[in-house]
């Protein structure tokens, strides 16, 4: 299994990437099911809004090396996101069972994952293909999401070292209300 997730994680790392949605375009409204500390609850993307910007950060497959990284990298910084007045959500295509794990250990009960249904992944245009068990896979892709639904940032790029400090800085840019 190991070696299985190994060999997808380097052939996403290898995939071009390419977002869709470019700063300026309204955002798709979503209702999906997320977990935060394991519990299972309803993410509506209009509601997160009316509390601020959010990033939404859309990451392969739950418990590869790369989305674990990109996770704890969040988790350390949800902190800073939230002094800045945003939420964010981690975002694949895993079923929440398993994202209710992984927002346990990996994100350590800091934020939200969900799980990205079909609607939800061709909106966002973050479709890799099916890679893992069958399961659509996401590319590695960072909106910021401003809170009048506009996206006011994209970065999309399978490594996952500068997804953090670039949405970070993306949301220290925008007006304060």
């Amino acid at each position: 299994m190991r070696l299985a997730l190994a060999a997808v994680s380097a052939v996403l790392l290898a995939a071009p990437v390419s977002a869709a949605l470019a700063p300026g375009a309204r955002a798709p409204d979503f209702t999906t099911r997320g977990a935060i500390a394991g519990k299972v609850f309803t993410v509506h993307l209009a509601d997160q809004l009316k509390k601020g910007p959010v990033v939404l950060y859309f990451f392969p497959a739950a418990f590869t090396s790369g989305c674990n990284a990109e996770a704890r990298a969040f988790a350390e910084h949800v902190a800073d996101f939230k002094k800045a007045g945003a939420t964010v959500i981690g975002m694949s295509a895993d079923p929440v069972e398993d994202l209710a794990k992984f927002s346990s250990s990996e994100c350590a009960g800091k934020f939200a994952v969900a799980s990205a249904g079909p609607a939800v992944v061709s909106g966002y245009d973050v479709a890799l293909g099916r890679a893992l068990k069958g399961r659509q896979v996401t590319s590695r892709t960072s909106y910021v999401i401003a809170r009048d639904g506009r996206v006011a940032f994209v970065h999309s790029d399978m490594n996952p070292a500068e997804h953090v400090a670039l949405t970070l800085d993306a949301v220290a840019k925008l007006p304060r209300r």
